[in-house]
């Protein structure tokens, strides 16, 4: 089944890295893809001239397909709907929201569109408006989440839709490749795994959380803003989850959190910084170079 994905993206290994928002940036995408898998800079809510910068620094690193992650909800989504045509990328990721808007464009350039889905039925609407394929993200991922597993969510996505179905949610090894084939996907999205590599240029405050979480370091908050969001377990994190529980105001969690993740991957701001990871990141105890974390999880 993995070759409904590898001969669609023309990639040696059916996994594409997770878009993680100021973490995938041209370096970790370009060496994903030059490792034989799909490469993602994020898009996120990043500047336009950051994100063409980005771009073509990825096309001078690797000659292997990679693509961007579109975040729907961010306000340059349609000036990064119209990059990504300039630009030449060929794939797209997206998430929070509908590209139905933009798929007719993307279509016509040529443009492969993966849409990430946390439900069935999103998954059958993107199937409607010409995905190529879907990326059913569990609620183990790290950042923005929903609320259905990766083990319910995987098999009941794969019967729903006649697309290649790829899992994403707490796949961190060999094993967790395997579970995926065996729900039904064809294969895998890893974003934790790549915070632990060499080549991403995050703090190493970031890169030590990662390394010293257990099982039970995994933290989400912002379930009341309606956009939750899944991330290691720092005072400040449960700061925010008190906030929450206490009666605290949605207007202001988006205030006290605004730029978050920019303060953690690029600060290392261990008192203000969100350091967005999935809850597989109890079982990743080494920082490695990224063609061998894709050899681990294959080979």
């Amino acid at each position: 089944m993995s070759k409904n994905i590898t001969e669609l993206l023309n990639i040696n290994y059916p996994i594409i890295q997770g878009g993680m928002a100021w973490v995938a940036e041209s370096t970790l995408a370009a060496s994903v893809s030059n490792a034989g898998g799909l490469g993602i800079i994020a898009g996120g809510a990043a500047p336009i001239d950051y994100l063409r910068e980005q771009i073509r620094n990825c096309q001078k690193f690797t000659d292997r397909p990679f693509g961007v992650n579109v975040m729907l909800m961010s306000p340059n989504a349609e000036d990064l709907a119209k990059l990504v045509i300039e630009e030449g990328v060929q794939v797209v990721t997206t998430g929070a929201g509908n590209p139905g808007k933009y798929a007719d464009e993307w279509k016509k350039a040529g443009i492969k569109i993966i849409p990430v889905v946390p439900s069935v039925a999103l998954a059958k609407r993107m199937e409607k408006y010409g995905a190529d394929a879907v990326i059913a993200e569990g609620t183990e991922s790290g950042g923005h989440i929903g609320e259905t597993s990766t083990m319910c969510l995987v098999p009941q996505v794969v019967d729903a839709v006649k697309i290649p179905v790829i899992a994403a949610g707490g796949i961190a090894d060999k094993r967790g490749v395997k579970a995926a084939f065996a729900l039904g996907a064809c294969g895998v999205q890893c974003g934790t795994v790549f915070l632990a590599s060499e080549e991403a240029k995050i703090h190493e405050n970031f890169k030590n959380l990662v390394l010293k979480a257990k099982d039970t370091d995994s933290i989400v908050t912002g379930r009341f803003t309606g956009h939750p969001c899944r991330g290691v377990k720092t005072s400040f994190a449960r700061e925010l989850l008190d906030f929450e529980r206490n009666g605290g105001s949605p207007e202001k969690f988006e205030e006290i959190t605004v730029g978050g993740l920019r303060k953690a991957v690029q600060d290392g701001n261990l008192d203000e910084g969100s350091f967005l990871c999935g809850a597989i990141a109890g079982l990743i105890t080494e920082i490695k170079p990224v063609e061998e974390i894709i050899k681990d999880l294959f080979e």
